[in-house]
């Protein structure tokens, strides 16, 4: 069994030999630990904080942000563009599911992220690189690509859809509100939502290189727990990061044809009021 797009994955390989006009951009959780002190030569950095989810209010960046900042690093709308990052692409695969959101046609993974890139000794610069600005403008939003809290409640208890819960499992039992790395991401319950099965995110990667799993792999980690094809998708975590990553598993690598990002994800629905809540 073959991935359903191979064409969003390149190797570590490809990046260093990258055709020239494609566009490499690093995002990472910490990047003064990444990308400051040395990342892949002409990378350019998306802070995930600051440049992919909007300073004020609790949601992703705006459309008119998303134009501003694929004009600073010099996108394109046809530009290819490959996303890297640490925590096995974590936050690359976040900014992916922006991306393509937002409609950019062309925009890949680099397998294995940072960890394989240093793993095979190759080469980092710590220069930023110039870029040439552009004028992007994208096209609407896809809103096929993202769930709001209205459509994870229309999903719970329907035999056609499945809610995939992909923290950590004391999270999903309700034994920590979030990781306690992140105290400051907590919600007023904790627990998960009714019916949701948990698939750990980190569970779809290699851990000796970060690369992503065969596809058999990855298509029997998902089906043996009900996830399959001919259903609705709900992909949710605690702020909508991981399970961006196992929504680009399921929707890119196995071509599920109906699968959604609930970026809400815990820290909404663990603080809404009269929201129903499983340990």
């Amino acid at each position: 069994m073959e991935y359903a797009h191979p064409e969003v994955l390149v190797t570590t390989g490809w990046v260093a030999e990258k055709p020239a006009q494609a566009r490499v951009i690093e995002v990472d959780y910490d990047p003064e630990s990444a990308y400051a002190r040395g990342h892949v030569p002409g990378a350019s950095l998306v802070r995930w904080r600051q440049d992919v989810n909007d300073p004020i209010t609790r949601d992703i960046v705006s459309r008119e942000g998303f134009d501003r900042l694929m004009s600073r690093h010099g996108v394109n709308p046809e530009t290819t563009v490959v996303l890297y990052g640490d925590f096995n692409n974590w936050f690359a695969a976040f900014a992916f599911w922006v991306f393509k959101y937002y409609g950019h046609a062309d925009v890949r993974l680099m397998d294995g992220g940072r960890k394989k890139w240093e793993m095979e000794g190759r080469a980092y610069e710590t220069a930023e690189p110039s870029v040439q600005p552009s004028e992007y403008r994208s096209p609407p939003p896809d809103e096929g690509l993202r769930a709001y809290v209205e459509d994870v409640r229309r999903a719970m208890g329907r035999s056609d859809a499945r809610l995939v819960d992909v923290r950590s499992p004391p999270e999903f039992s309700g034994q920590v509100a979030a990781p306690p790395e992140y105290p400051a991401e907590n919600a007023q319950r904790a627990g998960h939502i009714p019916g949701a099965q948990n698939i750990p995110w980190l569970k779809a990667v290699n851990d000796e290189d970060g690369t992503f799993r065969t596809a058999d792999e990855l298509a029997q980690l998902y089906s043996s727990s009900g996830v399959t094809p001919d259903r609705d998708v709900v992909c949710y975590c605690r702020i909508g990061e991981r399970s961006s990553h196992s929504w680009f598993v399921l929707k890119y690598l196995l071509g599920y044809p109906r699968v959604r990002n609930y970026d809400g994800s815990w820290t909404e629905w663990g603080n809404m009021v009269g929201a129903p809540v499983e340990k």
